[in-house]
């Protein structure tokens, strides 16, 4: 019999009680100094506490043993869990910041990423389920804090100024709240709930009187009374809003200048793109370093000592799991003139190789938005590097130069410009932008939307700031699939050897879903799908792109049935490019790529979004019933290989399908890419669903092969290219909304939220791959 609830009572004896007489903005003030300590009077008395424990559920342990047998458990998850919080509860005793399952400990090793931000190493721990037994799951781990110290020279640096003078205050409130702080000069600390309306000088509040009556007191200023009460002057931040750490009711205010931020508290917002690199330069380490900072994460968690864990009957070697890998071969690949190849360390180049399927560019144009670029130099590049690739390339028709006054306006308001001066006839074939700025452009967004939805032109965007041989090749690369050639295929794309893909109609889908940034809940989702055509070949594609509600990563618009006979969904949309493409083929098998999903997310990919396609497909004809492979992707997992006799990465092509893996579930993980700088990640999928009937092999040989499609690059990719074109084209169409008033053009989707729509591209750019 379980008890549902139990009721007992503690009792602190001998707690001591400090009252105070003084207060900081209309409360009592915690702040005093060693004069206000001669008034304060301890009393020593106990304190009961009484404690209620309620009973939420019962967990069964055993779930976990039967997981490991590879038995359907319902409860694994929540029992894993469980484990999951002593791990967490024994970091919180070490004074850890606990982010999910990864642990920082305040050891002052930060590095500075600027803006007041820094970036804090750690450690993610966690327990899985796989084929050697449960295993704890360790990976180097970082994350951005807040950089510790005074709170104006944290916003000095946040808002990249020089003099208080020039703090913005509305922005500083919105970057300060909720942070800790610790107050001088008694190092107390609190949680800022919002700055004083007033500046120092003038904010004022009620300090009662010492042993007066109710009411009686006087009105003082926050300035006044550090100086009078507390032998404080302020002298930094008189004119500046105080720090409130009150109640709504019943405020509390500190001068700026007393106030410094704790250590080890999460910065949330959004990082720029020096920050990101910066944050990725220093997040790197080698195969040696990853493995001795683990070593030493162990080490430090101390889980031996650890009596929860020692109850549960857990122990934790301290040594990895050796597991065995095998290393897949890499694909042939095909460029011009029948030239075939193997790729050598996962990489190729074109030295001395032209385009499989090179395109013909007669009418394109120059656009130059005040970068500092010698076009000359850049228009000879191209023409040579192009002939070389076997492009026939054409002079360009205009350079057109942006007027220097154009500049102070707004970016939609520089390309609308720019485009009065850009004839409508003979119309261009692709538009060569450069911009000024390298990444974050503010012009790209307007660019890409007046190009791609409303005038139907091919554009590339370059920011060039070193003009070399390989920066050319890779530009026209992009621009040779954007306008519908092909770099290099597979050879078994031109021979019926393909494992089932060529032997029957096969359509291969990337699904994606790219959120917002941290914090912005009020932009929406961007769901893309790409899918490929042309079959038997499997390295086309064109993209699908919608928009969601924010945060919601299930695909909502596969199917949209809005009469008894039109479906405006997405999977619609691509079907029929897929029969127009493929010479009035349906395809007799479709396999689905799905990425950013966890594994609670496994079973809505398929009761949600795969149940959307298959309605899709009935919808369109009723009869047709094709063959369905659900394969998830993720990147984002905490597992790591490393070889045993070699400071080297894993080879690429490298498969571990053994051991680490689900003890029941179809999973594997592939290292694809050649792992040039840090430690090398792999991919992990996760076959959810099959009906082909693919061996083993033939799924793991045909992911393999679609690492090495992606048209961007001569590299094999981490993950299949069907995934980075979803990414990439959710990507390129949020940045058409970024600009826009959100309000204008809205639809109702699931909860009633109102979502922008995106614009619809032109039909001259919709099949085409815009996105590489």
């Amino acid at each position: 019999m379980i008890c549902s609830r139990l009721d007992f009572v503690i009792v602190l004896d001998g707690i001591s009680s400090i009252r105070r007489t003084g207060s900081a903005g209309g409360s009592s003030n915690p702040t005093d100094s060693a004069g206000d300590r001669k008034r304060v009077k301890k009393q020593y008395q106990s304190k009961t506490l009484k404690v209620q424990v309620n009973f939420a559920t019962k967990i069964p342990m055993q779930a976990i043993v039967n997981a490991l047998r590879g038995q359907d458990s319902e409860h694994f998850q929540e029992a894993v869990r469980v484990l999951d919080i002593v791990l967490r509860q024994n970091a919180a005793k070490q004074g850890c910041l606990l982010v999910r399952q990864s642990f920082f400990h305040n050891n002052q090793s930060f590095k500075t990423l600027g803006g007041g931000v820094q970036s804090c190493s750690g450690f993610h721990s966690s327990f899985r389920a796989t084929q050697g037994g449960l295993s704890l799951n360790m990976d180097v781990s970082t994350t951005m804090i807040v950089k510790p110290g005074s709170v104006l020279d944290f916003l000095l640096e946040n808002q990249n100024v020089k003099n208080n003078d020039q703090i913005d205050w509305i922005k500083a409130k919105r970057m300060l709240k909720n942070l800790r702080i610790t107050a001088h000069p008694s190092n107390m600390e609190y949680r800022i709930t919002g700055l004083s309306e007033k500046s120092c000088k003038e904010q004022r509040f009620f300090l009662k009187t010492k042993k007066g009556q109710d009411g009686d007191g006087e009105e003082i200023t926050v300035f006044d009374y550090f100086a009078v009460y507390k032998n404080l002057p302020v002298l930094k931040s008189a004119d500046f809003p105080c720090i409130n750490v009150g109640k709504p009711k019943r405020p509390s205010y500190f001068p700026v200048e007393f106030c410094d931020l704790v250590s080890l508290q999460r910065y949330t917002k959004a990082l720029s793109s020096t920050q990101r690199a910066l944050l990725v330069e220093q997040s790197r380490k080698n195969p040696q370093v990853q493995m001795t900072a683990l070593r030493n994460a162990l080490k430090t968690s101390k889980y031996d000592a650890d009596l929860m864990l020692h109850s549960s009957g857990i122990s934790i070697s301290a040594e990895f799991v050796q597991v065995e890998g095998r290393v897949l071969p890499a694909p042939k690949l095909q460029v011009g003139n029948g030239q075939e190849f193997f790729p050598r360390n996962g990489r190729w180049n074109f030295n001395n190789k032209t385009l499989v399927e090179p395109v013909k560019i007669g009418h394109w144009a120059i656009v130059n938005f005040s970068a500092r670029c010698d076009i000359r130099y850049l228009v000879n590049s191209m023409l040579k590097c192009a002939e070389m690739k076997g492009i026939t390339m054409e002079d360009p028709l205009f350079v057109f130069e942006e007027n220097y006054q154009n500049r102070r306006y707004p970016a939609h308001v520089r390309v609308e410009k720019m485009f009065d001066d850009i004839p409508s006839k003979p119309k261009p074939q692709l538009l060569l932008c450069i911009l000024p700025e390298r990444k974050n452009s503010d012009i790209y967004g307007p660019w890409k939307r007046k190009n791609l939805s409303e005038r139907g032109i091919v554009t590339q965007c370059i920011a060039p700031t070193k003009l070399n041989d390989q920066y050319i090749t890779n530009v026209l690369l992009k621009i040779n699939a954007k306008l519908g050639g092909m770099n290099s295929l597979l050879t078994v794309e031109r021979s019926p050897s393909m494992h089932s893909v060529s032997k029957w109609p096969t359509l291969i889908l990337g699904m994606d879903v790219s959120h917002g940034s941290p914090g912005r809940s009020d932009v929406p989702s961007i769901a893309a799908v790409v899918s490929s055509r042309n079959w038997p070949s499997i390295s086309h594609y064109r993209a699908a792109v919608r928009t969601q509600s924010p945060r919601v990563e299930m695909i909502a618009s596969l199917f949209k049935p809005v009469s008894d006979k039109d479906d405006e969904g997405i999977i619609r949309e691509l079907l029929k490019d897929f029969y127009a493409s493929s010479k009035g083929r349906k395809p007799d098998q479709i396999i689905i790529f799905r990425d950013g999903v966890s594994e609670s997310q496994f079973n809505q990919v398929l009761n949600v979004e795969l149940d959307q396609i298959i309605q899709a497909c009935k919808f369109l004809d009723e009869s047709w019933s094709p063959k369905f492979m659900v394969i998830v992707a993720q990147k984002n997992h905490h597992t790591k290989f490393f070889q045993t006799k070699s400071p080297q990465n894993v080879p690429p092509g490298t498969i571990i399908d053994n051991k680490v893996c689900h003890p029941k579930n179809n999973d594997f993980y592939l290292c694809a890419h050649a792992g040039m700088i840090g430690t090398t990640r792999p991919a992990h999928y996760h076959v959810l669903y099959d009906e082909l009937g693919f061996s083993a092999d033939n799924v793991q040989e045909l992911v393999h092969s679609l690492s090495y499609v992606y048209q961007r690059s001569t590299t094999a990719v981490s993950v299949v290219a069907p995934i980075c074109y979803a990414h990439l084209a959710a990507a390129q169409i949020s940045q058409f909304i970024k600009f826009d008033d959100m309000s204008e053009t809205s639809s109702s989707h699931a909860g009633g939220v109102a979502v922008p729509e995106l614009p619809r591209l032109d039909p001259k750019v919709i099949n085409s791959m815009y996105f590489c």
